[in-house]
């Protein structure tokens, strides 16, 4: 094996004129695996997820934005814009996560950074998309999640929006699949593409299962639907936590579970035997384990679990998540230190190429405008000229 991989994107340069996660995300992919990401801010304020708890670099903005090296431009500025336009000449790839127009408003469209650079990718990220009768509304993560339909999976009739961001994650993932694509297509065959994706889409496409069983089969999904069917349960233990088990369809796990909980009888049941029959009478089965789960503490059923090989896992909180056996032996949490923020922990891209996630440490997400002066010295820039174009000329 290559003692010096080199990373599948090295020589990649990718600009990002993104804020929040969608595109951000995008970028921090694409990092990962190699690019080089200039993230483009305004010198006011930057990123606003910057300030999500005051001051200029919440732990939001540090996870979405690791890896890149961050400039600040005014786009407005004539100055500004020419900086801007020099990057975009040395780039591979350009993502951005303004609405639909605001590009072309600002004189920077697609012909426009074309004429700069012919070979130039371009990943626009909407809400809605670039035209229809939402394309101009601001979106958000729940408002993804709520118009996808994947919301009505999650929450109860009366149930409030929980849990992390979901459709912004989505869509971050799904741009970073298709830029690839762009880059592959435009290395094989010299092809340019300028690709479009949107939230609504982007997590509409992550629950397609319901839509195909809606469509097919007349399903009506629900929050329900798919734990009914793959026999997943989260099980009550004594001490109050949870684990969860998940069945699938082979019998055996089926029986490794009632023999687990010294619960036979359940195989005989006539509301049970079959696995028609439980997919049925899911809640009351729920109710059966639970009776049982309640009265030995979560220790002696994951002991019990893993004796009847049972599908399980202990249903952990964050801090349990990072002490955890398998994920300390996995080495799945990297330390960065940023030179003015400090310490960091990161969690390792989940991707391993030849063994191995990456070829260099982890780099924390610029401070606003941090490299900015490198970047712009080697554009041909003056230092003084730099000072304008940070300040927003």
């Amino acid at each position: 094996m290559d003692k010096n991989p080199t990373s599948p994107l090295t020589g990649v340069r990718i600009v990002e004129l993104t804020a929040m996660i969608t595109g951000p995300l995008a970028g921090t992919l694409l990092a990962d695996l190699g690019a080089e990401v200039i993230k483009v801010e305004n010198p006011k304020d930057g990123d606003p997820f910057r300030s999500f708890r005051g001051g200029t670099y919440s732990p939001y903005f540090a996870t979405y934005n690791r890896n890149k090296k961050g400039v600040t431009l005014n786009l407005k500025g004539a100055l500004g814009k020419e900086a801007f336009l020099k990057l975009i000449e040395s780039a591979d790839v350009l993502i951005v996560n303004f609405r639909s127009g605001v590009m072309e408003r600002l004189g920077l469209g697609v012909d426009q950074l074309r004429e700069v650079n012919p070979r130039l990718i371009v990943c626009s990220i909407t809400g809605f998309g670039e035209s229809g009768p939402y394309a101009d509304r601001p979106a958000y993560d729940a408002v993804g999640q709520a118009l996808s339909g994947i919301s009505s999976l999650l929450l109860g009739a009366d149930a409030q929006i929980t849990g992390p961001s979901i459709a912004d994650n989505l869509t971050g993932m799904y741009a970073s699949y298709g830029i690839l694509g762009a880059l592959f297509e435009r290395e094989r065959t010299g092809k340019v593409r300028t690709l479009q994706l949107n939230m609504l889409e982007s997590t509409m496409a992550f629950i397609s299962d319901p839509f195909a069983n809606f469509t097919m089969a007349g399903v009506k999904p629900d929050p329900l639907m798919r734990v009914r069917a793959s026999q997943s349960y989260a099980l009550r233990c004594q001490d109050g936590s949870l684990v969860a088990v998940h069945m699938s369809s082979p019998q055996k796990f089926w029986l490794g579970l009632l023999k687990a909980l010294e619960r036979e009888d359940l195989a005989t049941d006539p509301r049970f035997a079959e696995r028609a029959q439980r997919l049925d009478n899911y809640e009351e089965l729920a109710i059966e384990l639970n009776r049982t789960s309640k009265t030995r503490p979560r220790d002696h059923w994951i002991a019990r679990f893993v004796e009847n090989d049972v599908p399980h896992a202990p249903v952990l909180t964050l801090p349990e998540v990072m002490e955890d056996a398998q994920v300390k032996h996995l080495n799945s949490f990297a330390d960065a230190e940023h030179p003015v923020h400090g310490p960091q922990k990161m969690i390792r891209r989940p991707v391993l190429y030849d063994g191995q996630r990456t070829d260099q440490p982890l780099q924390p997400a610029p401070d606003l405008g941090e490299h900015s002066l490198n970047v712009f010295r080697a554009l041909g820039y003056a230092d003084e000229v730099i000072a304008k174009i940070q300040s927003g000329g």
